[in-house]
């Protein structure tokens, strides 16, 4: 049978492919969510070679019944990057496809300090992804933000403090992808030196605030967040931990550092955080800077995928918590409102730039 010919069709069912590709994005997420919890990557990497069906079917002690199922869940795996193949010698000297890891899913070793495997089972979840559901609801209601619509008006930081089970795996998270900071901190010395002391604001379990202390070991570093997430652990010479709330009062340092944490809040709120650092500053004679780690979007300038990606963040932070990604102008009129004069913008962690933000 001859291709089509007619050009509208053509394009008419290319647009299709585009819509069911949109469509399924969910089955690749849960698919990868799938291959973490069997942990796949851990199996091919201690095998120590490019692993066949076979073998990952025995290794994984799943049915054998199972073993199509697994190719499929491995094919598509492979189509969009997370694993590669290769050509490996059977015992009868025939050539076998074998799965082999890629730089994607290094990222879920545990030998590794950053393992991302805590970041896929959070975001998979379906505390995050049951509000996106009720999504056209929120659009047409009074609730803040569509997790309350989802859940009966309750609000997600008060579902994190009572559900102790979740706030760990949520905090997990967030420690392994602050280890990544590990393969750049080096290149971020100017930023950091001559600093005395640092508060890491919403530092959760002082994972950043551990590589800065251990990097930069002349900086006193001080965690604050909120009572039921600062771990019960003792103090060291150049780390410690204090309960407390950032609208209410952040204490005194040479710098105020904020990792993930201005995405998750509205303008007004973020206004309220950066007053108390700008306070904080004046205090101390305007001697001081606060340093953020935060989605910057540039549409214009950046890679397609990479903006996709910031995009896809900014929809899940107002879906859960009425936050937002923001653009470099969003990002400056809030700085200049609570009485800053100047930053600057280095894209130094993947998604996630660096701003310095002065008085």
């Amino acid at each position: 049978m001859d291709p089509i010919q007619n050009e509208g069709a053509k394009e008419m069912f290319e647009a299709q492919a585009h819509l069911f590709k949109i469509i399924y994005n969910y089955v690749s997420s849960t698919s990868l969510k799938c291959a973490v919890e069997l942990d796949i990557p851990e199996v091919i990497h201690k095998h120590g070679r490019p692993i066949t069906l076979p073998q990952l079917v025995s290794a994984l002690e799943i049915n054998p019944t199972k073993a199509d199922g697994l190719f499929k869940l491995m094919r598509l795996l492979v189509h969009t990057g997370f694993f590669s193949t290769a050509n490996v010698q059977s015992a009868q000297q025939q050539e076998e496809e074998a799965y082999a890891l890629t730089l994607t899913s290094k990222l879920f070793l545990k030998d590794k300090p950053y393992c991302l495997s805590p970041v896929v089972l959070t975001l998979t979840d379906q505390v995050f992804v049951n509000p996106c559901h009720f999504l056209s609801r929120w659009f047409r209601d009074n609730e803040l933000s569509a997790y309350e619509t989802a859940n009966d008006g309750t609000v997600f930081w008060d579902y994190m403090a009572k559900n102790p089970d979740f706030n760990s795996i949520y905090n997990q998270a967030m420690a392994s992808d602050s280890q990544l900071a590990n393969l750049i901190v080096k290149d971020c010395q100017p930023i950091f030196q001559g600093l005395g002391s640092l508060v890491d604001v919403g530092g959760g379990t002082g994972s950043f605030a551990r590589i800065i202390s251990e990097a930069f070991p002349g900086i006193k570093c001080t965690v604050l967040d909120l009572p039921h997430v600062v771990p019960k652990v003792p103090d060291t010479d150049n780390l410690k931990f204090i309960a407390g709330d950032m609208f209410q009062s952040i204490p005194p340092a040479d710098a105020f550092f904020f990792k993930a944490i201005f995405h998750a809040f509205v303008d007004e709120d973020c206004l309220k955080i950066l007053k108390r650092c700008r306070e904080a500053i004046a205090s101390r004679g305007d001697r001081g800077k606060v340093i953020i780690i935060d989605i910057v979007i540039n549409e214009k300038k950046e890679d397609a995928q990479l903006t996709e990606a910031k995009l896809l963040y900014d929809m899940l932070m107002m879906v859960a918590v009425r936050g937002s990604e923001r653009t470099e102008k969003e990002w400056e009129k809030l700085f200049l409102d609570a009485g800053f004069s100047h930053f600057k913008i280095t894209p130094v962690y993947g998604i996630k730039s660096l701003i310095e933000v002065y008085p």
